[in-house]
């Protein structure tokens, strides 16, 4: 019975996996099989892989093509999650680290680490109230970024995210290994969340709409520009005090709206991955990767400050000026500053005390 030369080929693939060392006369040589683990991409490690966020962005992230390899520390429940995940056809290995004897082989090797770790808000929680918790969880896993992948980009979204970068620089220059290109805080959300009330308000599909959102990571600290929505678009001032208050304050919305069964996980994770899979493009030399990330800044006189960034292969190669602001955004802009100035503080001191 005669093969099709097709067939032939899917039986030269099949036979490859099962006896890799198949000679290398055969139809498909070893060379164009992918081994398992050999598919071209980014090692990528997320802490914090069990939790609320950590699930679904593990989860999204085992979908990037981009990925090969996975390493998903927690120091709860990672073999499960890892065990879970494994199992789906995708090209990223996963592999899972359990607590914090396991932290340095989690790192070892990494390019991009991203790290949702932390407890979540509560219902009556203020970002503040989170510090004290997420700051030491935040520390100690730099330490290790520190130790173990220094060249690595680092994705932080551990909230209040305002002080847990200045934390992380410190840690890294205590270290001698603080590249500000190579931390970024994640305000994705911020921007997913403004693209989608915007869009709302526009009658337009969200994925059209980009609105830039500068400033820091959590209420009046966010600061959408409006102004500056593509495509050109204008808004009334009740519009605008709409949208901008909205934007503010999505995380409170949908902390009480789960009614004290946590906060904007999903949405989180989806932002998360869609900055990620912007740094892994940069990584991979791609021009014009331009996202918003909260970054060490020369923009305002403020040491950290979120704007838009070109992403490269060494992380933020560019930092943007802000551009033409609007009146309101001006005042906005006074009063972002004034709260970011103290939560940036706050983040130095407790690595200094």
């Amino acid at each position: 019975m005669e093969f099709s030369s097709e067939a032939n080929q899917r039986i030269a693939r099949l036979a490859a996996h099962l006896q890799p060392q198949m000679e290398e006369s055969s139809i498909l040589r070893r060379a164009d099989c992918r081994a398992k683990g050999g598919s071209p991409g980014f090692k990528v490690a997320i802490l914090g892989a069990a939790g609320g966020i950590g699930q679904p962005l593990a989860m999204l992230m085992k979908m990037n093509p981009l990925v090969s390899v996975l390493h998903l520390y927690d120091v709860v429940n990672s073999p499960g999650v890892t065990a879970d995940l494994s199992h789906m056809d995708t090209g990223a290995v996963v592999r899972g680290f359990l607590g914090q004897p396991q932290l340095e082989s989690a790192l070892t090797g990494m390019d991009l680490v991203i790290i949702p770790a932390g407890v979540p808000r509560k219902p009556g929680m203020t970002r503040d109230d989170l510090f004290n918790i997420n700051a030491g969880i935040v520390k100690t896993l730099c330490e290790g970024v520190a130790k173990c992948c220094p060249n690595a980009i680092v994705n932080l979204i551990s909230n209040p995210v305002n002080s847990t970068v200045p934390i992380a620089a410190e840690v890294f220059k205590k270290a001698g290994t603080y590249d500000p290109k190579r931390l970024l805080g994640v305000t994705t959300l911020d921007v997913v969340r403004a693209n989608t009330f915007v869009a709302e308000v526009l009658g337009l599909d969200p994925r059209e709409v980009n609105v830039p959102v500068v400033g820091g990571h959590s209420g009046v600290t966010i600061l959408p520009l409006l102004s500056q929505v593509k495509p050109p678009s204008s808004f009334t001032p009740e519009e605008t005090e709409y949208l901008t208050n909205r934007i503010q304050n999505g995380g409170t919305e949908v902390v009480e709206a789960k009614a004290g069964a946590g906060s904007a996980t999903l949405s989180m994770a989806y932002a998360a991955v869609k900055f990620a899979d912007a740094c892994l493009r940069g990584l991979r030399g791609d021009a014009g990767v331009v996202e918003c990330a909260f970054v060490a800044s020369e923009v305002t006189e403020l040491p950290f400050f979120a704007t838009k960034v070109r992403l490269g292969r060494t992380g933020a190669k560019e930092v943007y000026q802000l551009g033409p602001l609007n009146e309101y955004e001006r005042v906005g802009l006074e009063k972002a500053k004034e709260e970011l100035a103290g939560s940036i503080q706050k983040g130095i001191a407790f690595i200094k005390k």
